[in-house]
């Protein structure tokens, strides 16, 4: 079990395509929040910044190249565990990107998709993405 103060840090990526769109991926079935739709991303490892972990798990899951300076910090969400709640929270930092290199593919989730950013808000969400959606919605 981790230390109630450690916190796990996750960044996430809103690509968003010339008409508005922005691409969500379905997380698999046999993982946590399983079958629910995400922005994609992943854990900050040990000694990396946010902005590096973002670039190297939107490649990991994606298969696309973002340049750091393409990247805009939106907003954050946060699940503040107390004890004694098994897991650490998560605090989820959300960075919109318009540029990238690459066609997006799916490697890591069971699907991906563009949608109109207010349709994003109606998708069965984990529930830290669900607030993310709406800065989403209120900055495009």
């Amino acid at each position: 079990m981790q230390n109630s103060s450690t916190v796990i840090l996750v960044v996430a990526v809103a690509l968003v395509d010339p008409a508005g769109r922005v691409l969500l991926q379905r997380r698999r079935r046999d993982r946590a929040h399983g079958g629910l739709w995400e922005f994609p991303g992943g854990k900050v490892e040990p000694g990396e910044s946010p902005e590096s972990a973002a670039l190297r798990e939107i490649e990991e899951e994606l298969g696309v190249v973002l340049a750091a300076p393409a990247l805009r910090p939106l907003t954050f969400a946060s699940d503040p565990r107390l004890p004694p709640e098994p897991r650490a929270p998560h605090v989820i930092l959300l960075y919109t990107c318009r540029e990238w290199r690459g066609e997006p593919e799916c490697r890591d989730a069971e699907a991906i998709g563009w949608f109109a950013p207010r349709a994003c808000a109606g998708l069965a969400m984990p529930p830290l993405d669900y607030p993310l959606a709406d800065a989403l919605i209120l900055s495009i």
